[in-house]
């Protein structure tokens, strides 16, 4: 196969339609993906539907999903993937009940297979000094965590489609990501977990280093930093946004698991040595804060992947997911310490929970440029 300016596959390059540069890729074009804590346009959402994501508790995620729109309302706009004018009536009626600022929701009427907006949602990338497009969508490959939910037709397009309503380029780089499994620190530096990265059910024709490489090209970074394993629970395969995440470029809050009974405790420590061995492009060591795992989530008989580090920074607020749990308060308590420019909001996530995510999974941030 041969390879041409970018480093990447021919077969690769062709799949960049509707880029800026044909051939060249998002960081080649000084494209990067900031950090969450970055400024937002807006949230992006798509609306629960999907009975089977929430088996016989559907009904019940309604009021928490509506608070989290209320809040995220506040100071930035919300935007939702809807399939219709039915949908988008039934979803205004949760919002009014919630008492939502409506000036602040927008509807697009892309239809969805389910909710999971961080995972199928568009990756924007950001670059203040391109004289045309400040920012560009990429469109990861999507499998449903591993082909373990079909269909997920509707939602592996749902990037394009929203690139092609707003007017912008779009890249494709052919494999599959989700972004449940990446973290940022917006100067540099990818977190994620070979548990699910480096899965056979994802893209079993890469490698570790080939993997990387797609990392550093379609999201701007310069390191891939690696922990092993995700929580108990987690269908995902060990996405990253359960475990560890960065409040600020050096620092990143981690799960740690008291009980040593828990079956969680053993490899969350794991985690946590490999994170005391890594260092950044500067050569420092990570900054890391214990976050602690709520008591065990459990209903009809499955441990759900109940975690406080699934929560979602926004402007002036971090959305964090409780559990009706002695630990939500400290929790709530040392996620607040190192945002002092946000408000820690905590949001009942035990019905939520049971569809196997919360808000961050939920979510996905469009930066203001």
């Amino acid at each position: 196969m041969t390879s041409n300016i970018s480093g990447l596959p021919d077969s690769l390059i062709s799949g960049l339609t509707g880029s800026p540069a044909p051939g060249l890729t998002p960081k080649q074009l000084g494209y990067f993906f900031p950090a969450e804590w970055y400024p937002h346009k807006a949230t992006w959402l798509s609306w629960p539907h999907k009975e089977a994501s929430w088996p016989g508790k559907l009904n019940t995620i309604y009021p928490y999903y509506a608070h989290f729109i209320k809040e995220l309302a506040k100071n930035e706009l919300v935007r939702i993937n809807v399939a219709d004018e039915k949908m988008k009536s039934f979803a205004l009626k949760h919002l009014q009940k919630q008492g939502v600022d409506l000036t602040k929701v927008e509807f697009y009427f892309n239809e969805t297979n389910d909710a999971w907006c961080r995972d199928h949602g568009p990756a924007f990338l950001i670059n203040s000094n391109a004289k045309e497009h400040k920012k560009v969508v990429v469109d990861w490959g999507y499998n449903a965590w591993g082909d373990k939910y079909p269909p997920y037709d509707l939602d592996d397009v749902v990037p394009t489609r929203i690139a092609q309503q707003f007017g912008l380029p779009v890249f494709n780089p052919g494999i599959v990501m989700e972004g449940g499994s990446v973290e940022f620190n917006g100067n540099g530096t990818i977190l994620t977990s070979t548990a699910c990265l480096l899965n056979k059910n994802r893209n079993p024709h890469l490698n570790q280093q080939q993997i990387e490489e797609y990392l550093y090209n379609y999201y701007g970074a310069e390191q891939v930093l690696w922990v092993e394993d995700g929580i108990v629970g987690d269908d995902t395969d060990g996405h990253i946004d359960d475990t560890v995440r960065f409040v600020n470029e050096d620092t990143v809050l981690t799960v740690i698991e008291e009980n040593k009974n828990d079956e969680n405790y053993g490899l969350l420590q794991n985690n946590l040595k490999q994170l005391q061995q890594m260092r950044l492009l500067n050569g420092k060591q990570l900054n890391i804060i214990e976050l602690p795992m709520p008591d065990a989530v459990i209903y009809e008989d499955q441990r759900l992947p109940a975690s406080y580090a699934n929560f979602y920074i926004a402007n002036k607020s971090v959305i964090v997911p409780t559990y009706r749990c002695s630990k939500d308060d400290a929790a709530l308590k040392i996620i607040q310490e190192h945002f002092k420019d946000r408000t820690v909001i905590g949001i009942d996530s035990t019905e939520i929970i049971w569809g196997l995510g919360s808000f961050h999974c939920l979510s996905q941030q469009e930066p203001a440029i």
